[in-house]
């Protein structure tokens, strides 16, 4: 093992290579999260809202639903799907995008997925050095996939995600691993309070809510994470992130109607964004700026 180590500081491209195909096998992991810790949630509820109002009748499920059980089926069918038929990209391609047993289409959302984190996954081995820190910026990567797409499907950025976020990035500080832990308690405390603030005032003005609470747990993370002098360039990128694709969306969408556009996405962007090229997007910014 030891050898084996040795061998991926020695050869870069091996690294490589092992990180994006762990990559891929995460986003699998990731497409059970982002699909299933939801409903955990929805479950979790009404169980609560249940225990508090019998009176109400509301009905519960007692099934046992989590990330490992039930296994995956197909919604079709009911087939359920062996682990030959659950090899990433792998059996999507050989099955042509289809359920081996019924022919359903699959999403092409689930090998996208997992091509996304494998690519992610290489940019950031790319970057940063074999190590602690490349583990720590994986871990960050796939937590911040999962959240980009729970939030664009539910509106939700689950505090079973954003917390251990949070807290990580404060402990892994303690030693300075991505910023001292002055700087990143300050920048939790600061990330927090900004859009706390803001919602707060959006809503004293019109009434209405511009923003969940869970933005401001993720922004709080990502302060954690590189400390409070990185959060001026992570709202800016959030902002211009979001104000890009939100055109995008607009332009292609047939239907032109308002829709509410979650901010978690863009700001888990703009924190992979920094994680990757802060440096260079800091020295970039200070040179316009002084």
């Amino acid at each position: 093992m030891n050898d084996f180590m040795m061998l991926m500081q020695q050869v870069p491209e091996l690294l490589w290579a092992c990180v994006t195909i762990l990559g891929v096998l995460v986003g699998s992991f990731l497409n059970v999260v982002i699909y299933r810790l939801p409903v955990m949630m929805e479950k979790a509820w009404k169980a609560e809202c249940a225990e508090c109002f019998p009176d109400a009748n509301i009905k519960t499920d007692d099934e046992v639903f989590n990330l490992v059980l039930p296994r995956s089926r197909c919604p079709q069918c009911n087939h359920l799907i062996g682990s030959s038929e659950n090899i990433p990209l792998v059996s999507w391609l050989f099955q042509k995008g289809c359920c081996k047993h019924c022919g359903c289409k699959i999403s092409k959302r689930y090998p996208s997925i997992e091509l996304l984190t494998g690519f992610m996954s290489l940019a950031v081995a790319l970057v940063i050095p074999f190590g602690w820190p490349l583990l720590f910026a994986l871990g960050f990567t796939w937590v911040l996939i999962s959240l980009t797409f729970i939030d664009f499907d539910t509106m939700l950025l689950p505090d079973q995600l954003t917390l251990p976020l949070l807290w990580f990035g404060l402990i892994i500080n303690m030693s300075g691993t991505f910023s001292g832990l002055t700087d990143a308690v300050l920048g939790a405390v600061f990330g927090y309070l900004s859009l706390w603030s803001i919602y707060w005032g959006f809503k004293l003005l019109t009434g209405k809510e511009g923003m969940g609470y869970g933005d401001f747990k993720l922004l709080a993370a990502l302060g954690a994470w590189f400390g409070w002098q990185a959060l001026p360039m992570i709202i800016l990128l959030s902002s211009f992130a979001g104000a890009i694709i939100g055109i995008a969306v607009i332009a292609t969408s047939k239907d032109k109607q308002s829709r509410p556009m979650p901010f978690g996405p863009y700001l888990a962007i703009a924190g992979w964004i920094y994680l990757v090229y802060g440096f260079e997007l800091n020295e970039l910014y200070y040179s316009w700026v002084l």
